[in-house]
């Protein structure tokens, strides 16, 4: 992300005059969200200071500082006496217009998981969901270097139960598309998906925060 990074964690980077981070705030609080656990690590002092403990925007916020990189699903370990109950997993450096009422309707009884996927027409960057006609989760690729059938990616936001630290191994690195949710498919747990209907703007190039502060869809975010 070049010098847009240099000083702030991506997640800290201005859409529309607020950081990412605070836009996904606002819309999971606008669906009835108040607890939330912020991960940190490049940076962490920009997310801390600007936010503290969350009152200011109606929230209440706990931080889990990373030291090392534990990827998308150990930075989880540090925390997962907290996470007793069904909870909702949200990458913070992307932005979406996602239904969250819809995404948490769609979780099933009994399933480990349900995940936001959406259509990318070029998923060579990309955590790519397989699914069958019923809409569950048949096996994730991730990254592919080779064509798929699939379109679907994973959306970075994902309903999960507490048994999912089943899979997670107690420390060291461990990342959800390739080793946590395929190992939890292997086991025969069920994973559903919700396919998105909404915007979402990935941001992990300088390319794709230029494609995205000049999307006028991005309006859509203040409503």
């Amino acid at each position: 992300m070049g010098t847009l990074t240099e000083h702030v964690p991506k997640p800290m980077i201005e859409i529309r005059g607020r950081p990412i981070l605070e836009h996904t705030i606002k819309r999971l609080s606008a669906f009835g969200v108040r607890d939330f656990i912020v991960n940190t690590h490049h940076h962490s002092e920009a997310i801390v200071s600007y936010f503290g403990d969350g009152a200011a925007f109606g929230v209440r916020i706990t931080y889990s500082y990373e030291p090392a990189l534990l990827g998308t699903a150990g930075a989880l370990n540090p925390v997962r006496d907290l996470l007793d109950n069904t909870f909702l997993l949200v990458y913070g450096d992307n932005l979406t217009t996602c239904r969250l009422d819809r995404l948490i309707a769609t979780h099933r009884p009994g399933d480990l998981a349900t995940i936001a996927v959406f259509q990318r027409e070029d998923v060579a960057q990309s955590g790519v969901v397989e699914l069958d006609a019923d809409d569950r989760v048949t096996a994730f690729v991730e990254k592919p270097d080779v064509a798929v059938e699939s379109h679907w990616v994973n959306a970075g936001l994902m309903v999960l139960e507490p048994r999912i630290f089943e899979f997670i191994p107690p420390g060291g690195f461990s990342d959800f598309g390739r080793t946590v949710l395929p190992a939890a498919l292997e086991a025969g747990e069920r994973l559903s998906a919700y396919k998105m209907s909404e915007q979402l703007w990935w941001i992990d190039s300088l390319q794709d925060y230029e494609r995205t502060i000049a999307d006028p869809a991005l309006a859509a975010l203040d409503a």
